[in-house]
Parts: structure tokens; C-alpha cells; sequence
């Protein structure tokens, strides 16, 4: 078990974006947030207290956590002397990374050296069977994105949110570093081998009660060329009753890929269904999540208006306004 509570590294975070790991445990595990420690240039900020080492121990902090998502998951050399001295100091290490902790001889030496522990969370702990396809009890939910990084961990949890104040019957159900590091179980789908993948959705949605919904954390992007594979992989491993679709309206381009548009929302309603057909022929696209945190507030609303008329479905942005209506239409599935 990963000890709390955790003070969230944000390292040299390049923008906001970046630090998606701490401020998804600050959103929705403030609890466990005592502070943020950030390297000269960090463009990213919680809103948390900054603290040093000694200041977050006295605090209570015990686990530093890697706040920052990179492309490619990889640990910077110029992290490397704050997180020796993290272990120096007394806190356990946990990265979502695709580069290990344990990888690393300098930090696992000193880890060994000093009794500390280093948590890998993107390390799958299960033999995943292959998918088979068959019909499982229970409905299952899956927000799905335009592109990545555009709001479907949080999609997700505000509609468990709600949906928990109703009295209704629910799970989170995380798939990546984040939502792992949140709810302390899951499946960090990306670091699965390719074959095992939608077998691994499956074992994490099993038969449930008829009335109990599941609610998948969306990954990647089907219209996302270097992320595409785990979206598929939940479409079919996650044999979805009900799609979420999920938007950023202010952005350029595809993260990460300026020379790649992001597609409209009917693409994406389109190409989700069609697939999601595959594994159950059932399903539909009920509501859209949309992200307007860069929108000021009369332009968030009358864009959410537009896509309603649109798309003729329920738009809404669940973290600034509530996923009331989401969890109004998934009840009527």
C-alpha cells in the first residue's frame, strides 16, 4: 500500500497539462495533498503550499509522488537529486511513469540503503486472460475523447460522484496512473501487453448486479495515431452499454501532434458507436463531456447549448457545472 498523505512533485513541469497526475489527486483526493514541490521553471501550479522536503515531512507527508505525465513517461535526470533526497529524508517514491523507479540503480540503491519504498503503479499484478467477447452482467459506462488529456478521468468521477448521492449502484474503474493513485486499485492498461489488454478490461468490469454501473476511465484517443490502441482496447475489453464523449473546444491540435486536427464530436460519435458495436450491439452514445476550464463562463455556456442542438444529447462540463444531467441520461439506458 502506498502510504499517504503525498507531496506531489511537479518537477519542471512544462504547463498545467503536464502535471495531470498531481492535480487529479488534488481535485479529487485533497485530502491526501499536503503540498507541492516544484523545480526552478515549473510552469505548473496546484494551488497547493510549496514546501521543501523538510517542511512536507514535518507535515505529515509521507509518500512523494511524481506529479508529472511527459511524453514517453520517462524520469528526468534533472528529478534525480530532488528524489535522492526524498528517499534521504524518510518518504517513500510512487510514479505512474512508464520509466520504472526500481529501474533506476542510483534510486533503487539508496531506496535499498534506506529502508524506503519505490511504488511503480504503472506495473501491471495480474495474469490477464485474452478477451473472449461473452455478455457479462451489470452495465458498464466509458467516456471516450476527441483526443487525449481532454477530461474522461474526470468525466468519470464526477458522474460516480453523483451518481453515489443518488444511491445508485457504482464504480469508478481506473486505468491508468492517475485514477490508480486516487482509488488505490486498477488496471494501468498501457503498460499491458498489446494482446492482454481488452482481456484485462474485462477481469477489471466483471459480472455485476444488474442495476450496478461501471465507470471505465477513457484512455488515449481513437483519432489519436500514438494512443489509439488502449481506446480500442476499452471499447471492446469494456463492452460499454453507454459512451460519454469527451471534448477540449479550445485546442489547436492533437496533443503532442501539432501537424494532427482534432476531429468534430459527430466523428467521434460515429466511429466509437461503430466500433463499440462489435462487443455489444446494445450500445449508445448518451451525453458529452465537455472541458471548458479555458472558457469563460457565458462562452461555456452557449458553446454547451450548441453542441445540445447539435448533437440532440445532453452537453455538459461535469467538473465546473456537475454531471447531473450525464447521470440523468445514463438512467434512462
Amino acid at each position: 500500500m502506498i502510504q499517504t498523505p503525498y507531496l506531489l512533485f511537479l518537477g519542471d513541469a512544462p504547463d498545467p497539462l503536464s502535471a495531470k497526475v498531481a492535480q487529479g489527486i488534488r481535485d479529487w483526493r485533497p485530502e491526501f495533498a499536503v503540498g507541492q514541490l516544484r523545480m526552478e521553471g515549473c510552469k505548473a501550479d496546484m494551488g497547493l503550499p510549496d514546501m521543501t522536503l523538510e517542511q512536507a515531512k514535518a507535515a505529515g507527508a509521507r509518500t512523494l509522488v511524481v506529479g508529472v505525465a511527459n511524453r514517453g513517461g520517462v524520469i528526468s535526470p534533472a528529478w534525480k537529486k530532488v528524489l535522492v533526497a526524498a528517499l534521504e529524508e524518510g518518504f517513500d517514491l510512487a510514479s505512474g511513469l512508464h520509466n520504472l523507479l526500481r529501474d533506476e540503480e542510483d534510486l533503487a540503491a539508496v531506496a535499498r540503503a534506506t529502508g524506503r519504498t519505490l511504488h511503480d503503479v504503472r506495473v501491471p499484478t495480474v495474469r490477464y486472460p485474452i478477451a473472449d467477447g461473452r455478455p457479462r452482467a451489470g452495465k458498464r459506462c466509458l467516456a471516450v475523447g476527441t483526443d487525449c488529456s481532454v477530461g474522461k478521468m474526470y468525466t468519470a468521477l464526477a458522474m460516480e460522484r453523483e451518481m453515489r448521492e443518488r444511491g445508485m449502484k457504482t464504480t469508478f474503474r481506473a486505468t491508468g496512473q492517475t485514477g490508480i493513485l486516487i482509488t488505490g486499485e486498477g488496471v494501468p492498461l498501457d503498460a499491458v501487453i498489446a494482446d492482454f489488454m481488452a482481456g484485462s478490461v474485462e477481469w477489471l468490469t466483471p459480472d455485476n448486479d444488474p442495476d450496478h454501473w461501471d465507470l471505465i476511465e477513457g484512455q488515449g484517443s481513437l483519432f489519436h495515431v500514438s494512443y489509439s490502441g488502449v481506446t480500442m482496447a476499452l471499447i471492446h475489453g469494456g463492452q460499454p452499454d453507454a459512451l460519454i464523449l469527451c471534448h477540449e473546444p479550445t485546442r489547436e491540435h492533437m496533443r503532442g501532434l501539432p501537424e494532427y486536427s482534432l476531429p468534430s464530436l459527430e466523428a467521434l460519435r460515429d466511429l466509437a458507436l461503430q466500433l463499440a458495436h462489435v462487443a455489444n450491439t446494445g450500445c449508445k452514445v448518451v451525453g458529452v463531456s465537455v472541458n471548458t476550464a479555458a472558457m469563460a463562463e457565458d462562452a461555456a455556456d452557449a458553446y454547451l447549448r450548441e453542441v445540445e442542438s447539435r448533437l440532440g444529447l445532453p452537453a455538459v462540463d461535469p467538473f465546473r457545472h456537475g454531471a447531473g444531467p450525464l447521470v440523468d441520461a445514463l438512467e434512462k439506458v
